[in-house]
């Protein structure tokens, strides 16, 4: 659904699956200082938001997904994932419980193999599994905040921010997103899921025996990286772009962005035998790579929770 802050003075449509909001209001750069400074929010709307009510919900999608979720408090946010059998990602769920029903917003057009998918697996809990298409999404730089998709506009109170602001936040803060750092293959450690999105001693779930066996022996077969982009160059590479090592392809380019401070950055997904400290070419864009997901990372090695700098 288009938002109504699209009717904004300055308001740009953003492209893709983005294309229901603004991709900024005229100001790229001060729209993204007030962001990171906590002084606006960004419309994300055209994020879907499945209901999931019931008494057992809480226990059923602890079952289901990566995350312990049979304790969660109510107001408290956190991620989880659905893998398929072989620990492959299907789903990235943003989620909170308000005491009556689990909220998860997930990407545009997710929504509805997402609520395919739960009420096959309902048998006869008291679940209920809906779509809460009365509900919008409204981000700080490190908050969501869930309202009545009628008051959008009314619910502002702050300095509106376009997504790409909140994509430089998101790239600078090194979380991935899904079906840009993901495809068809990604397993959860490969993009530093692990602790984020999957409880590594909860309970059995779907998939967890490669996400155990990774977690165990290291080495997943691709690593996410942080690129610092040549700032020279005035294009930014595309989604899926070819990432370069020695003349060879290694990897593709997930999101890039201008930052107000760092230039033009970007994530991309190399093969994990690709040096940590080697030059790369994202699209054609000299780059320098800043290790996230190292190539070893399980037990034994895991990611340092210092270059994680914003958790959500």
């Amino acid at each position: 659904m288009r938002s109504p802050l699209l009717d904004l003075p300055g308001a740009v449509p953003a492209d893709g699956p983005d294309a229901d909001v603004a991709a900024h209001y005229g100001d790229l750069f001060a729209e993204q200082r007030a962001l990171a400074k906590g002084e606006a929010v960004v419309d994300r709307s055209n994020r879907e938001i499945v209901r999931i009510a019931g008494a057992d919900r809480l226990k059923w999608l602890n079952d289901l997904t990566s995350q312990k979720l049979d304790t969660l408090a109510p107001g408290e946010w956190t991620q989880t994932l659905l893998l398929d059998l072989q620990g492959r990602v299907e789903h990235h769920l943003t989620l909170a419980d308000d005491g009556e029903a689990v909220l998860a917003h997930v990407e545009p057009g997710a929504s509805a193999s997402l609520i395919d998918y739960l009420d096959r697996m309902r048998f006869m809990l008291r679940v209920e599994v809906s779509l809460a298409d009365e509900l919008a999404v409204l981000s700080s730089a490190t908050e969501d905040f869930l309202v009545p998709r009628a008051e959008l506009a009314d619910h502002l109170g702050r300095p509106v921010a376009g997504l790409w602001a909140y994509e430089a936040l998101r790239i600078e803060g090194h979380r991935p997103r899904m079906g840009f750092e993901t495809d068809h293959k990604t397993i959860p450690h490969e993009v530093g899921w692990i602790g984020a999105a999957v409880h590594l001693t909860k309970g059995c779930y779907r998939g967890q025996e490669t996400v155990a066996r990774v977690h165990n022996l290291g080495h997943p077969p691709r690593r996410l990286v942080f690129l610092h982009l040549d700032g020279s160059v005035d294009t930014l590479p595309p989604h899926g772009a070819p990432v370069i090592f020695e003349s060879q392809e290694v990897g593709t380019v997930g999101s890039a962005a201008r930052h107000h401070e760092l230039g033009p950055i970007a994530l991309a997904v190399v093969k994990r035998t690709v040096p940590v400290d080697a030059p790369l070419l994202a699209g054609g864009v000299a780059a320098s790579q800043e290790v996230i997901v190292p190539p070893d990372a399980g037990r034994n090695v895991s990611i340092d929770p210092s270059l994680r700098r914003r958790i959500r």
